[in-house]
């Protein structure tokens, strides 16, 4: 066919060079993920990295954050100080190459950092591109430099602004976030919070002190135990049966490798995998040598010491249970698989972790056989409660889940097979089950109903969770299988959304199922597939029918309203279906919250702390965050 001739020419004029920091601007979720609540942390965590870099070289032991009152944020380090002399190659000083230069920085000279977390080199130069207002101060060789940008452009030429004694230096940003980029501005210091306390575990030593100006809050993290503090921490709302954690560190090729363990009395296995100070969420070699060297070791204890007839052994499984652990390593060339660091790749790795854990387990095994004893007997019970699990796997697994014949008979299907197309609501109890299935877009809306409260899976043995009817419904109907066998591939639904009252009964059964999709199917979380629906609180009749979702916002909506006609609804079955369909059922007019996993470590423990046996941290957690809470009284 014939161009058009008046169509324009794509020439060499078409082709576009992003100068400097342009690309940062233009795109900037390539680099820090989005330009939400989670993109604007992520560039305090891009100054933060480069401060405890310095601390991994040995010469920081104390960072302070600020939040200002203003909307800015301050990071400040006692360390080297970014160079001040002109570069030779761009003529400029060596600050402003690593603030305007995109793949700049000591991060890729080997003698200027041995270990670094932030290997990608954008660290410091993103967060310039991406703030309104940026100022640096650096004291090096007894003086005070200083510079300010906007946008990624220099406002001032960097000059010094004072003295310094000789030994002092350091470095200090505060930046102002762009509105032009961000859909949020404010920083969260719990997000924070979290992120440096798990720093200053993972460095033992540093303190890392975090001001939060706004909401008149200060806090200093300081861990000389570090991983074994750490542990700690994370099984503080747990029974563990062995007080003191098992703990090992040893260098092996230049890579360190940090390791603590300790068993608690429940049936959740957390191992969380750092590399250079980053979570890696999906694992990687590091967690893979310590699970085959822990389930080695404890068969080898187990045959030395004859406790299973006919040559038995256990599976990994049976000896996890219970189980936390961290394993902390510090390689200075990391290869991660994807941008987000998320899973370690390098090989080599495996085998230096397993023949670490290997030796030093073994050998404390031999050494605290009372210690021994409690975790192998642990991981035994773990194996007899083993064979029923199985049985429960084994049924779901059973069940054809593509055809009508294995789906639960609770569940009224979506006539769509395109998953991401369709959605599956779990509604609490029959009434409320019936309503929606009556006022769905049955093409695209599957509902599965739910007896009330399901099972609480935290203090329940996997193969009682697994046997449970309502959960088999569940996993049947989801698809994935769960646990080891999970497969996102085989999600017969893109949203899993759950649907409850808007009660203190609906809120409790709410938490019940995220806590199962937690603990079984994390995966379904971090994919971004897990939903709640938002029903209305208040319906408000005017001319046209007004719905509200808080007290809040209903003292909003009727301020200066002399005699509202309100209408409170206390459930899902009181709602008429095209009120239903409206509010909370269509994609046009609904609200619904995506769940999010934003810190894997802090959400085990309020997990363990909300729905296990701690009732002092859990009365403390509610004081703590009752403000924040809807209640019906």
């Amino acid at each position: 066919m014939a161009a058009d001739l008046n169509e324009k020419k794509y020439g060499a004029e078409n082709i576009k060079v992003l100068e400097g920091l342009e690309g940062v601007r233009k795109r900037p979720a390539m680099y820090i993920g989005g330009t939400d609540k989670q993109g604007l942390h992520h560039l305090v965590y891009e100054l933060i990295d480069n401060s405890v870099d310095e601390a991994l070289a040995g010469y920081c032991d104390k960072i302070n954050v600020i939040l200002w009152k203003d909307g800015s944020c301050s990071v400040e380090d006692n360390g080297r100080g970014i160079p001040v002399e002109i570069h030779t190659t761009y003529k400029m000083p060596a600050v402003q190459v690593a603030l305007t230069k995109l793949h700049a920085g000591g991060k890729f000279d080997k003698d200027s950092y041995k270990v670094s977390g932030g290997l990608h080199g954008v660290g410091v130069s993103c967060v310039n591109a991406l703030s309104e207002k940026l100022l640096i101060q650096i004291k090096r060789e007894g003086k005070i430099y200083e510079q300010e940008y906007s946008r990624g452009n220099p406002l001032t030429k960097l000059k010094v602004i004072g003295k310094c004694p000789e030994k002092e230096t350091g470095t200090f940003v505060r930046f102002y976030p762009d509105p032009q980029i961000f859909s949020s501005l404010e920083f969260d210091y719990k997000i924070l919070e979290n992120r440096l306390r798990e720093l200053a575990f993972l460095n033992a030593g540093l303190k890392i002190n975090l001001d939060d100006q706004i909401k008149d809050k200060k806090e200093e993290f300081h861990a000389e135990g570090g991983v074994r503090d750490f542990i700690k921490w994370i099984n503080k709302s747990k029974e563990a049966i062995h007080q003191k954690p098992v703990y090992f560190k040893k260098d092996i090729e230049n890579v360190s490798i940090e390791i603590g363990i300790q068993y608690n009395s429940g049936y959740q296995e957390n191992i969380f995998g750092f590399v250079n100070t980053i979570n890696t969420v999906e694992g990687g070699t590091h967690v893979s040598g310590l699970k085959t060297a822990l389930t080695r070791v404890v068969n080898d204890y187990i045959k030395k010491k004859n406790l299973l007839k006919n040559g038995d052994t256990l599976m990994g499984d049976d000896v996890r249970e219970g189980l936390t652990a961290i394993v902390s390593i510090k390689i200075p060339e990391p290869q991660f698989e994807g941008q987000t660091k998320s899973k370690l790749g390098n090989s080599e790795v495996k085998g230096y972790v397993d023949s670490v854990v290997t030796l030093f387990l073994s050998e404390f095994f031999e050494e605290n056989p009372s210690v021994a004893k409690v975790i192998i007997q642990k991981a035994l019970d773990s194996a007899k409660a083993r064979l029923a699990a199985k049985k429960a796997k084994d049924l779901v697994r059973r069940k054809n889940v593509f055809s009508l014949g294995g789906l639960p008979g609770k569940l009224a299907d979506c006539s769509s097979k395109k998953t991401e197309d369709s959605e599956l609501y779990l509604v609490e109890g029959e009434s409320a089950g019936g309503s929606a299935k009556n006022a769905r877009n049955k093409e695209m809306q599957a509902i599965l109903s739910l007896k009330g409260k399901i099972l609480n899976v935290e203090k329940a043995n996997p193969s009682r969770v697994l046997s449970s009817e309502e959960i088999t419904n569940m996993i049947t109907a989801i698809g994935t299988g769960v646990g080891e066998s999970f497969d996102l591939s085989k999600l017969r639904y893109n949203r899993v959304i759950i649907m409850t009252d808007a009660d203190v009964d609906g809120e409790h059964i709410k938490t019940l199922l995220l806590t199962f999709f937690f603990r079984f199917m994390p995966k379904l979380i971090e994919g971004g597939h897990v939903y709640v629906a938002m029903p209305p609180l208040y319906r408000i009749r005017k001319k046209k029918d007004h719905y509200v979702y808080s007290e809040e916002e209903l003292k909003k909506a009727t301020s200066g309203v002399e005699n509202p006609n309100i209408t409170r609804f206390k459930g899902l079955g009181e709602m008429d279906l095209n009120q239903l369909w409206d509010t909370t059922m269509n994609p046009n007019t609904r609200k619904i919250k995506r769940i999010y996993i934003e810190d894997a470590v802090e959400a085990d423990q309020v997990f363990s702390m909300l729905m296990g046996d701690d009732v002092q941290g859990r009365k403390d957690f509610i004081a703590e965050n009752a403000h924040e809470a809807d209640l019906d009284v």
